[in-house]
């Protein structure tokens, strides 16, 4: 049986994080920029590229995206702004930055309502139609869970919302209700679920949601409990891949690698599992 590479990767970026204290190009003023004009979305042109080298090498079969920039949102943000970012580059009808990190070959489908969410399938897995899914009231626009099928397997991708406010648990409980309604098997369930399942569920709802919702043959594939890699910024474990048919192990770029950038760029790493 052929071993196949999934990926989650937040790609985000924040102000929180030291840009001023390395040598790397990425400054304080660019976080500034990126906050206010691309959502903290990928959009800066050295981290796109590192990003594209990390996924040629790799040549993964299925990734989701989350904060992935949108460049058919250009046309809104000012051009003193595009200097260093996609703006600067990127018409009408180019690909997207999901699409440009990966290359040709694959199929990207993004959230309804949400085009910083996306799954993203190999075309030699077969045909990959557009992602169902909607939002949860109360919890901001768009969806945060969506599904896609893929060669007869249901991929449903997840982006949990952030923050430790009781709404923002209220909100994740019902994403995660959303992930496992009606759930087929032979399913794949990935991406930055904003809590951590196996340190947060004695405190936070929405992880003993997930704990609780992992029922054979569910199983979590990205490792769990108080060893696993702590996948964003070094706090907590987020980002996760969960199947009941595939089995496998994973490693963290970044952590059990180089990083994708030396930038002090990304708060998350993505979590690479090799399945069978």
């Amino acid at each position: 049986m052929e071993s196949q590479i999934i990926v989650t990767f937040n790609t985000g970026t924040t102000e929180g994080l030291s840009h001023d204290e390395g040598e790397d190009a990425y400054t304080a003023e660019h976080a500034l920029i990126s906050d206010e004009w691309y959502g903290d979305g990928l959009a800066w042109l050295p981290a796109i590229e590192a990003t594209t080298v990390f996924f040629a090498n790799l040549q993964p079969d299925v990734v989701a995206f989350q904060e992935v920039f949108d460049p058919s949102e250009c046309a809104d943000i000012p051009a003193e702004y595009h200097a260093d970012f996609v703006c600067s580059e990127w018409t009408e009808g180019d690909p997207s930055v999901a699409e440009q990190v990966l290359g040709d070959g694959y199929t990207v489908q993004c959230f309804p309502g949400k085009s910083d969410k996306c799954l993203a399938v190999r075309d030699d897995l077969g045909s990959f139609g557009a992602l169902t899914g909607e939002g949860v009231e109360g919890c901001g626009s768009g969806a945060r869970v969506a599904r896609g099928t893929i060669g007869g397997r249901t991929l449903v991708g997840v982006h949990g919302s952030s923050g430790f406010a009781g709404d923002d648990i209220d909100c994740r409980v019902a994403q995660v209700e959303q992930v496992f309604a009606d759930l087929p098997d032979d399913v794949v369930i990935l991406g930055d679920f904003n809590t951590d399942p196996g340190r947060q569920a004695e405190t936070d709802a929405s992880a003993a949601a997930w704990v609780e919702s992992i029922v054979e043959p569910l199983h979590f594939i990205s490792p769990v409990g108080e060893e696993a890699p702590r996948s964003y910024g070094g706090l907590a474990d987020i980002d996760h891949v969960i199947s009941d048919v595939l089995h496998g192990s994973c490693w963290h770029a970044g952590i059990d690698t180089e990083p994708v950038i030396d930038a002090v760029y990304f708060d998350h790493v993505p979590v690479v599992c090799e399945v069978q």
